[in-house]
């Protein structure tokens, strides 16, 4: 800023007007980038309270992960499917299918999310795995939630699936379906299955 002198002539005074517009637009950028942060951390909430349980759990195939159900039981394993309305963990020798409304608490999920997409096979529910589990007339173990009760466990193979159960041709442990092996059949809704362990196949 130029000072007008008793003398006619001008000086600096302590403050230049370039000075002055440098300051002001240090301000306006720091006030920018809060801004800018501000929209970020803002968009990201928005992001995060879209992404559903499924999401998290697509982007964690490939992991090796924890499944705790309401019982206590815990199942761990290699996440290989996650589908719209349960999942299947690779054990050693088995693979295990649970539906997502029997867990109550997961761990080593990616923080990675993946939506649907296009893929038909991401989109099939709990009936297609378990009538595919039937046609195939694959041997499985069966985890029955009974609530305060706990757990029961049931051997056997899937004779039918209907809309929202399954009928279970009831076994000893490792037997064949053949009528002198069942012992009866029992008609289990899906919202008691708490889990289904079968025999990986060759090409598991």
């Amino acid at each position: 800023m130029w000072i007008d002198r008793p003398d006619g002539h001008a000086y600096a005074g302590a403050m230049r007007w370039d000075d002055l517009f440098a300051d002001l637009e240090a301000q306006l950028a720091a006030g920018e980038r809060l801004d800018l942060d501000v929209e970020i951390d803002e968009r990201a909430r928005v992001d995060a309270a879209a992404v559903e349980l499924a999401d998290r759990l697509r982007g964690s195939v490939g992991l090796r992960i924890g499944v705790h159900l309401g019982s206590g039981t815990v199942y761990e394993g290699t996440l290989s499917h996650a589908g719209s309305q349960c999942l299947v963990l690779d054990e050693e020798r088995h693979q295990v299918l649970i539906p997502y409304t029997a867990a109550v608490r997961y761990s080593g999920l990616s923080r990675l999310a993946v939506g649907t997409g296009p893929s038909v096979r991401q989109r099939l529910g709990l009936a297609s795995a378990l009538r595919g589990l039937a046609r195939d007339r694959a041997s499985v173990t069966v985890l029955v939630w009974r609530g305060a009760a706990g757990e029961s466990v049931l051997y056997g193979v899937i004779d039918r699936v209907g809309r929202d159960f399954l009928d279970l041709a009831v076994t000893r442990p490792g037997e064949e379906r053949r009528p002198a092996n069942v012992s009866g059949v029992a008609t289990i809704p899906f919202a008691a299955l708490a889990g289904l362990r079968s025999v990986r196949s060759a090409e598991s």
